[in-house]
């Protein structure tokens, strides 16, 4: 075996892949540069760390189950003057995660809140942290479920070790006993330790009737409300942008 297929055999047992895939380029490169030992190795090392950085982002992102992949750049600002720009760019620095702090996305259907739920999800994965994005009638669901086999604290781990956790859709109606229990678990393992985003239709003075034990949900509320970052989005249905007649969610012919 000559040299060059000796290197690619050991770059093949370390699993140096992006160094397999730029090995020739990179030799043309510094040849045609005539650049040093060193400035090769690094122009190496800089290919194999890209290509993990971009595997282990591609398996948040996977992992984070967005219904969609939004982006914060995709997200056109200027169609509605009621939502806040400048605190959702600032959300997207990531620093309300470092802090452990929540965050309220509330206003009526179709303003966006699901998309900029998803594009902060999304770029927080693009710096390093974990995400999961779920409605809340499908956490709900997916708990309870594992009380058929005994894997509610299984499940429940689930939603309270991920470092941003999105709850999408929440408060559409009551929840029951059992849900503000669930729910009362999620929050006291979260409280001050990870960072949650919520989506609602609902006022936040209007979360204190969904919870059937007043005592539960004060203690919820606190915790949730605790340093939180509140935007409330109002204006035209972002759903219906670019749909010809179409403004407040009716058509012309509507009136």
């Amino acid at each position: 075996m000559n040299i060059s297929g000796q290197i690619d055999s050991r770059l093949k047992s370390l699993h140096l892949r992006g160094m397999i895939d730029t090995l020739a380029v990179r030799l043309k490169q510094a040849e045609d540069s005539n650049s040093g030992y060193m400035d090769f190795l690094m122009s190496l090392l800089e290919d194999e760390y890209e290509r993990r950085q971009s595997g282990r982002l591609l398996t948040r992102l996977r992992n984070a189950g967005f219904e969609e992949e939004k982006t914060i750049e995709g997200f056109d600002f200027s169609f509605n003057a009621g939502v806040p720009s400048k605190k959702i760019r600032q959300l997207a620095g990531c620093s309300y995660i470092e802090s452990r702090e929540n965050v309220f996305l509330l206003g009526p259907v179709g303003v966006g809140k699901t998309h900029v739920a998803q594009a902060l999800g999304h770029v927080a994965c693009r710096m390093g942290h974990d995400v999961l994005f779920t409605k809340a009638v499908k956490m709900f669901t997916y708990i309870n479920g594992g009380r058929a086999d005994n894997s509610v604290e299984t499940r429940l781990k689930r939603y309270t070790s991920i470092a941003l956790l999105i709850i999408d859709d929440f408060g559409l109606k009551p929840l029951t006993p059992t849900q503000a229990d669930d729910f009362y678990e999620i929050i006291s393992e979260r409280y001050m330790k990870k960072s949650t985003i919520f989506t609602s239709n609902r006022e936040i003075a209007e979360w204190q009737g969904l919870f059937p034990d007043p005592i539960i949900s004060n203690y919820i509320m606190d915790r949730i409300a605790h340093n939180a970052h509140q935007i409330v989005m109002t204006g035209e249905s972002y759903r219906n942008k670019g749909k010809t007649g179409v403004k407040s969610g009716k058509t012309e012919k509507e009136g």
